[in-house]
């Protein structure tokens, strides 16, 4: 069994197939201003933001994993539902959603098929609902 490196739902990231090879967290914080006669705007917190985790991956689909990797995690997206996400290490990092899927594919067969394809991925954290 391959070493997962992260899953989403039910999609793994692992190093023989679709590996990411970096991982940048944004985490952001809410500062309104609210304008003042005569002085300078006034910040007030109010919470932490939703943070966002980009993926930069390839996939050798020749190697291992097959060409429909991106196209599971399309579909995967466009479910539309929050997914867990845990690292290889068992960290549960709360649901998260898909929001964005960039790809790029290049070193081709004759047939065109790609013989590499890149990836971009952004994830925002879901935000549970307080009861």
């Amino acid at each position: 069994m391959p070493e997962i490196m992260m899953s989403l739902g039910g999609y793994h990231f692992a190093v023989d197939t679709a590996a990411y090879q970096s991982l940048r967290r944004f985490d952001s914080y809410r500062w309104p201003t609210q304008e003042r006669l005569t002085q300078t705007p006034a910040s007030h917190y109010t919470g932490r933001g939703a943070p966002q985790i980009n993926l930069r991956g390839v996939i050798y689909p020749h190697y291992k994993g097959g060409l429909e990797q991106i196209s599971t995690l399309r579909g995967e997206a466009e479910k539309g539902e929050p997914m867990l996400l845990v690292t290889g290490r068992g960290e549960v990092l709360d649901r998260w959603v898909i929001t964005f899927i960039g790809e790029e594919q290049s070193v081709f067969f004759s047939d065109g098929t790609p013989k590499k394809m890149e990836f971009r991925l952004t994830l925002q954290q879901y935000g549970e609902e307080i009861e």
